[in-house]
Order: C-alpha cells, then structure tokens, then sequence
C-alpha cells in the first residue's frame, strides 16, 4: 500500500496569521500553489486557500492588507505521513479539500499532499478519483 510520504511534497511553505492576503498570494503565485498551512508559535492553527482569499476577502470588499487571521480557515486536518494514500484521499473526501498538511509521527509539518499528487505520482489512480467524486458533491 502506498504511503502519502511516496506521493507528497516535501517543501512547504507555511506563513504567519499577521501576515497580509496580498503576501499570501504572493506567495502562493510564487510557489505555484493554492494553500498555505498558516503557522503561530510553530503551530499549525489553520490554512489559507486562494479560495478563501476570493470568497472571505475579494467578495467581501476586503483590502490587500487584510490579516490572513481574518479570513483564514481555522483548524487544520491533516494526515501522518506514514497513513496510505487511500486514508489520506479518505479524509480529503470527508472534508470536502483537495490539499492536506503532512506531519510526522511529533506533529512536524514535513509536506503537503494534492488530490493531484495521487493522480499523477500513484499507479493506482481508484483514490483520487473517489475523493474527486465526494470532494465535488454540494455540501
């Protein structure tokens, strides 16, 4: 069974709740990436997506400068990096993302993992294609 280790990727970029949506952007442009884990006294308390950055800022008239605390979704579900891909795509499913924040067996970010990266890095692509199916379902 293959492991989310196997399939993630290991550079993560995370960024702090005082920071700006318009250097959350930025960087998300920079990287080629649509989520950012955000991080406050090397906690993960959230992330921040560029959907977030459309739905909770742009469409509410918010400003450049706005904090990513203000419109970041709080919480965080990830997985372990040893969980398979199969458990990884199931809690994508379950919670309705298509990216998760990889921790180690201490709860140390060592990754991210994309409903894309099962598509194009798994030989068996069942995954991500059941996590699509329940992922696009209205909520």
């Amino acid at each position: 069974m293959q492991k989310v280790s196997e399939v993630m990727t290991p550079r993560v970029q995370v960024i702090d709740p005082e920071s700006t949506i318009k250097e959350a952007a930025q960087q998300m442009r920079g990287g080629d990436f649509g989520m950012l884990p955000v991080a406050e006294n090397d906690r993960m308390i959230g992330s921040i997506s560029d959907r977030d950055i459309v739905i909770r800022a742009v469409a509410e008239g918010k400003e450049g400068n706005t904090r990513v605390r203000d419109v970041m979704s709080e919480g965080i579900v990830w997985v372990y990096e040893d969980d398979s891909v199969d458990e990884a795509a199931q809690r994508m499913s379950e919670n309705q993302v298509r990216r998760l924040p990889v921790v180690n067996r201490d709860k140390r970010l060592v990754g991210i993992v994309t409903l894309g990266d099962f598509a194009v890095e798994s030989s068996d692509i069942r995954p991500a294609a059941e996590a699509l199916t329940e992922i696009s379902r209205p909520s």
